[in-house]
């Protein structure tokens, strides 16, 4: 087969088809990842850096992936009956009124001002789910509270959303600590409002990269495949897992997470 005639046009050489194997990899465990918990773009983004990406590149190209995993997860939960759809719109508002200032801030100026905030927001995170758990997630059947009555859930829901449109990595950990602290959802309702938080800030924040230039088609699709298979597999598997069980993939994620963006160059 003439794979260079074959794969020209879409802009893709030969000698990166391995890259492009695996990116996705990356996108299934990211997706995977991404619905259990949080973190995925910590793999998205560096396979995305070794097609020669350079990082705010990158980092929009990312963006078309998180909206794709997002939508096919949300839709899963809400197939699975795991979805309070009357608490989308109220929690996501504040979301994308964050992720647009956010999103807008990251096409001008550099990644790493927010890093220590991911980092002191994840150590915070890991340590609370060890000493107090249901400071951090609610408990299954708990009644949660409305996003608006709570000025802490709205500022913090802005707050997620404002790093969310800045960086993505590590955001759903932020939007579990305010969908399961602040709000008191359970692990799995937790998860499936993330996602629809995700999708529609995503979409925002695809919108400012779009129009900055920064984002790359061919890789941006071939991500979102797998990230799209990643989230069907970690739908199915959350639905069915226990509370206690998810919590501790939800710590070992944070502790991960910690750990790759501490020792990333």
């Amino acid at each position: 087969m003439d794979w260079d005639a074959l794969l020209d046009p879409l802009g893709i050489a030969p000698t990166t088809l391995g890259l492009y194997a695996a990116l996705v990899g990356a996108g299934v465990a990211a997706g995977f990842i991404n619905t259990m918990a949080g973190g995925g773009s910590l793999l998205t983004l560096p396979a995305l850096m070794l097609l020669g990406l350079p990082a705010n590149v990158a980092n929009g190209t990312n963006r078309l992936a998180v909206v794709t995993q997002s939508l096919s997860g949300a839709l899963a939960f809400h197939r699975a009956g795991k979805l309070h759809t009357e608490a989308a719109l109220p929690v996501a508002a504040p979301t994308i009124a964050g992720a647009v200032c956010g999103a807008t801030a990251a096409a001008w100026t550099p990644v790493a001002y927010l890093e220590p905030i991911l980092l002191g927001t994840l150590v915070v995170m890991a340590l609370l789910m060890v000493v107090r758990p249901r400071a951090v997630l609610a408990d299954p059947g708990e009644e949660p509270r409305h996003p608006w009555k709570s000025a802490r859930a709205l500022l913090g829901l802005f707050g997620a959303g404002l790093y969310g449109g800045y960086v993505q990595a590590g955001v759903g950990f932020v939007l579990l600590a305010v969908l399961g602290g602040a709000l008191r959802y359970d692990a799995v309702r937790a998860n499936a409002l993330k996602l629809v938080c995700t999708l529609l800030f995503g979409v925002a924040a695809l919108a400012v990269y779009v129009a900055a230039g920064q984002v790359r088609w061919v890789p941006a699709a071939v991500l979102a495949v797998g990230t799209v298979v990643g989230a069907q597999l970690g739908v199915r598997f959350a639905v069915k897992a226990k509370a206690k069980v998810l919590r501790a993939i939800i710590f070992v994620l944070v502790v991960a997470s910690c750990v790759a963006a501490w020792l990333k160059p």
